[in-house]
């Protein structure tokens, strides 16, 4: 059924609920495996190299942002891999996706309004719109 599941995470509560149905995905087939990705933009990563010089506590920070969705993960003793993508979140995780050819994408929501969404658009809808594979969008 979903025997490869890539899950986007950014660390927020958004994407810790998304890595719970991740696990249910898993469960059900019983030998899943999860792809975790973590997408590094433009904006993330300036901020992070002017905040930490040094390279090495700018990649534990960002380890420490995915540790509540890789606790997880491991509680539940499901294998994963990490992977760390550059660029803008939707973009990014759509050609990742597709390259990659998935079973399923689970993304967490944001919750925007209509109008939020319609003005900045969300890595979510982009993601539903343009990923090959079913897309599960966690509220």
């Amino acid at each position: 059924m979903f025997k490869r599941i890539l899950l986007a995470s950014d660390g927020s509560d958004h994407s810790v609920r998304a890595a719970k149905k991740a696990v249910d995905l898993a469960r059900l087939n019983g030998d899943s495996e999860i792809t975790v990705v973590y997408v590094v933009d433009g904006q993330t990563s300036k901020e992070d190299i002017l905040h930490h010089a040094d390279q090495t506590l700018v990649e534990g920070k960002r380890k420490a942002r995915l540790q509540p969705v890789t606790d997880l993960l491991e509680k539940e003793n499901l294998g994963y891999k990490l992977e760390k993508l550059h660029g803008e979140p939707g973009p990014a995780i759509v050609d990742y996706a597709n390259k990659n050819q998935f079973d399923v994408v689970v993304v967490g929501s944001r919750g925007l309004n209509g109008l939020q969404e319609m003005v900045l658009g969300s890595v979510s809808h982009k993601v539903a719109k343009r990923v090959k594979a079913p897309v599960l969008i966690v509220k």
